[in-house]
């Protein structure tokens, strides 16, 4: 899930371009960290082989049903996880389409789509098919290309609060002509198109509607004002012209995934930031550690009318992002709070879980080649009383880089100053320096270099934890990290999903890890890109949620100029997967339509509603729709006037429980 007008790159095998690895800042890390493999054996390049891994695959073998988190229950009353993890439905074969495929006996209902009214009171513009809506319209409209998202209940599961991210825009789609001229006005349509929507949702029958307007409806943009928390809060890094306290920051952008809190809140990860940020010819080397570079501005060319997207005029704005931004959907009035705690990274994810006495553990990958995979552990316990209670919850803890060793086993390394050589002549004088600079500690503290991690999700009923390495086709190429245990095959067009369980609590600093699944198509004639699936092939995989049941559900994004291609011949379209992780079977669920992501991922708490987002149908190869020709990959969910990014509900059509 990336900026997309230069997610492709050359494979060495066969050119094509493969699934959004983007040659920006997938390989801005430099550090001379030793792989796993310059430590272990060669022939361990696609498994731990041995009585190790045999040992190691122990603690991942048929999983005892924990205590749910929640307490979710069925209609009935009993909880939902008595129904066990086993999966029910038909598989959905592969083809390509330009509609919503989902098992027979499933529904898909479109709800929000981009230009949709987000619910204000007296303020609700209808969309305008030719993309003429002004950016005053569009601040208080569904943007675009929806991505992470989670459901809070308000009356149990039938009425809720849907809060869900915008991440980038296509400006093909969002102007009527396009970029073919370029003003001011397009700029802040474009800000504005960005962010996160909070909608109010209720559940009638088996349909559901959008309340409108509702007191809890609310968009936040690029333009948003939010406050920087936390030790890196005030930090001369951070202060800019506009802002001498280092503690005020306009907006959030390219919002990926993100996390949902045991109190209440939603977490929007700020991704791929350096993409707006036209930068300097000569670029020092901690803007070359997070890819600012000079041309980046023209992908969206903000700094055109934006100055402080100038890195020569406002050389710290950019490292005011790449936060995870802490939201309360229930209070429209609250300010957003960007957590510098939890460090700065293209951040993915921050899937949240409590310790056994109720301290709050966050897992965030970074999805960018040759990064990294974070956990943080608050300080204190969260309190009864929801968001109010816990305000300053994630501005005290500890934040930890992962290393994933050859054994089978890991640690988890504190990013912590003063030790393991996070000091001053290092360049980590204080806690925000470490945090500012999260890359760069990572690298001295010797984390393992992955395959870019993308969405992390915890396990409700064992505490186990998962991870989408997506893909990095530079794995193992001339000049190159070469292949490990944890990322185990050269040029890896198809990605794979790890998974850990932490030795004790989850603040514990050592664990245990396999892999779940290599992912691939075994009708591929190069070995590295068969997989060993058990069951319907997929790559790329990017979103991931484990339900209150313990089934494991899995997204793919599988970039427009990949799909259908290559070693991607035999897979059209993007996909959603459900996996029974004690059996390892996974089984095709969901097609998008045309040019999509599938991706975004919540649910009700009975299980009876799965909600998730296409975003950008219609997309063409190059990324970038052209404004006289929009309908030439989809006319979804339309038909007519501009393909649009929505949000689907599926439902069971006997009112059961999804994926049973």
């Amino acid at each position: 899930m990336r900026t997309r007008d230069h997610r492709g790159f050359s494979q060495p095998h066969d050119d094509k371009k493969m699934a959004k690895d983007f040659e920006r800042m997938e390989d801005s890390n430099p550090s001379a960290n030793p792989t796993i493999h310059e430590v272990s054996d060669p022939k361990r390049r696609v498994f731990v082989r041995g009585g190790l891994a045999a040992a190691v695959a122990g603690l991942f073998g048929p999983l005892v049903a924990g205590t749910l988190a929640g307490c979710a229950t069925t209609p009935s009353g009993s909880p939902v996880s008595s129904l066990g993890r086993a999966i029910g439905f038909k598989s959905v074969p592969m083809a390509a389409v330009d509609r919503i495929v989902v098992p027979e006996g499933y529904s898909a209902q479109v709800l929000y789509r981009w230009g949709d009214a987000t619910g204000i009171a007296g303020r609700m513009p209808a969309f305008k098919a030719d993309g003429s809506n002004t950016a005053d319209e569009q601040a208080l409209q569904a943007g675009m290309h929806h991505d992470g998202m989670a459901f809070f209940p308000l009356d149990g599961s039938n009425r809720g609060l849907l809060v869900l991210n915008h991440e980038y825009v296509d400006d093909g789609l969002l102007h009527p002509d396009g970029m073919k001229t370029w003003t001011a006005e397009k700029v802040r349509k474009s800000m504005n198109a960005h962010g996160v929507s909070v909608i109010e949702l209720q559940r009638e029958g088996a349909k559901w509607s959008q309340v409108l307007p509702s007191r809890f409806a609310r968009r936040i943009t690029a333009l948003t004002p939010m406050t920087l928390t936390g030790p890196a809060a005030g930090h001369p890094m951070l202060r800019t012209a506009g802002d001498p306290t280092g503690t005020q920051v306009l907006g959030t952008y390219n919002n990926c995934s993100n996390g949902q809190t045991p109190w209440g809140t939603y977490l929007t990860c700020e991704e791929n930031f350096a993409d707006y940020f036209e930068g300097t010819g000569t670029p020092d080397a901690h803007q070359k550690r997070w890819g600012i570079k000079k041309g980046n501005g023209a992908k969206y060319r903000w700094h055109e009318h934006e100055a402080r997207f100038d890195v020569a005029k406002h050389p710290n704005e950019s490292n005011r992002y790449g936060w995870v931004v802490e939201i309360d959907p229930q209070d429209p009035a609250s300010t957003p709070r960007k957590r510098t705690a939890l460090g700065r990274a293209a951040h993915e994810g921050a899937a949240t879980a409590l310790t056994n006495d109720g301290r709050a553990v966050i897992y965030m990958g970074e999805d960018s080649r040759f990064e990294y995979i974070y956990k943080f552990v608050s300080r204190d316990k969260v309190q009864p009383g929801g968001a109010a209670a816990n305000r300053e919850l994630l501005d005290h803890g500890t934040l930890y880089v992962g290393r994933f060793d050859v054994d089978g086993t890991g640690e988890w390394l504190p990013l912590v100053q003063g030790r393991n050589g996070l000091v001053a002549d290092k360049g980590f004088a204080t806690q925000g320096d470490v945090l500012i600079k999260a890359r760069q500690a990572s690298d001295l503290l010797g984390a393992t270099k992955m395959d870019r991690p993308e969405w992390t999700t915890v396990d409700p009923l064992t505490k186990e934890v998962y991870c989408t390495l997506t893909n990095n086709s530079n794995r193992g190429t001339p000049g190159q990290p070469f292949m490990d245990a944890a990322n185990p095959r050269s040029s890896n067009t198809m990605g794979q999903i790890i998974r850990w369980k932490e030795n004790g609590d989850l603040d514990a600093t050592k664990f245990a890890w396999n892999h779940l699944v290599l992912a691939g198509d075994p009708k591929q004639s190069r070995y590295e890109a068969q997989g060993n699936i058990k069951g319907d092939a997929f790559g790329s995989p990017d979103g991931l949620m484990v339900d209150a049941r313990g089934v494991l559900w899995i997204e793919t994004d599988v970039s427009t100029s990949t799909l259908g291609k290559g070693e991607y011949a035999n897979l059209p379209n993007n996909q959603m997967l459900a996996c029974d992780p004690t059996q390892g079977e996974i089984r095709r669920f969901l097609l998008g339509p045309a040019g999509c992501e599938v991706t975004g991922l919540t649910a009700t708490p009975d299980l009876r509603t799965l909600f998730i987002n296409v975003q950008h149908p219609g997309e063409p190869a190059n990324e970038r729709s052209d404004p006289e020709r929009p309908l030439a990959v989809s006319k979804w969910p339309d038909g007519a006037g501009r393909p649009r990014s929505a949000t689907v509900a599926i439902t069971k059509n006997d009112g059961g429980v999804i994926g049973t």
